[in-house]
């Protein structure tokens, strides 16, 4: 039998899918998908089984991954329902879906893991934020919890309440990220670098400067302030994204996330 399943291979499930195979066989893995040609295009790329419908799939793994979009949830879970028993564990990626609305849906003494993964899992640098009831587990569970979130990155735990805010955090911040790595990749551009070197050398900055991060344990403005030399270029730099409103800019738009992610049903 499949250990793990997943409904929906969209680009968040696929990124999950394809961090778990470098932990587990693909005889150990299932998928189903509303595309019959986009699963099929999985299938074959990473030889996962596929099942013929959500139903089928849920009966007959350990662990169901939820990786649908949030306004397809209620139809998903109204197919599962009947068949999701309490030794098996549903694993939720959405936004703005609760572990209590799960419940209502799927049963009160169902046991949901919440989480919010981001796309760099992909490459296995994923970020997730994750929330269960400890309580509810064995010890060979959550060990089985945490390898399947670390297979693609990193985890930590956190409340359910600050699940939005993770959202803000990793979850959407990514495209922010690239959108900062194309914008400082074309001013190297306007000024005569080419755009291949512009690009690498943007983003290893961003992936050098994001390991200082981790690595060091330092704040981040202690970090900045060793780049800034007095009456320096980088200051002159700093001094200009302070009058553009660059880190009100930032918070504004982890507001808007953090507004929708509210909003999501």
């Amino acid at each position: 039998m499949a250990r793990i399943g997943f409904i929906g291979t969209g680009n968040m499930g696929y990124a999950i899918l394809k961090g778990l195979l470098k932990m587990y066989s693909p005889s150990e893995l299932m998928i189903t998908d509303a595309s019959q040609e986009k699963m099929r295009q999985v299938a074959e790329e990473t030889k996962v089984e596929t099942a013929p419908d959500n139903s089928t799939l849920a009966s007959g793994v350990k662990y169901v991954v939820l990786a649908v979009k949030p306004q397809y949830y209620g139809v998903v879970l109204k197919e599962i329902a009947p068949v999701i028993t309490k030794e098996q564990i549903v694993i939720s990626i959405a936004p703005g879906i609760t572990i209590q609305d799960l419940k209502d849906e799927l049963g009160q003494h169902k046991r949901i893991v919440r989480a919010m993964p981001n796309t760099p899992a992909l490459i296995g640098e994923g970020m997730t934020g994750v929330c269960y009831d400890r309580t509810l587990y064995t010890e060979e569970e959550e060990a089985e919890i945490k390898a399947f979130f670390c297979s693609f990155g990193k985890m930590r735990i956190v409340e359910e309440r600050l699940i939005n805010a993770v959202v803000c955090a990793s979850g959407s911040s990514p495209a922010y990220v690239y959108m900062f790595i194309e914008a400082l990749a074309d001013s190297a551009v306007k000024y005569g670098l080419p755009r291949d070197a512009a690009y690498e050398m943007a983003a290893q900055a961003v992936a050098g400067s994001a390991k200082m991060v981790l690595e060091t344990g330092k704040h981040p403005g202690e970090l900045k302030d060793a780049v800034c030399s007095p009456g320096g270029t980088t200051i002159a730099a700093v001094s200009a994204l302070e009058e553009c409103g660059f880190r009100s800019a930032v918070i504004k738009a982890a507001d808007a996330c953090f507004e929708k992610c509210s909003s999501l049903k």
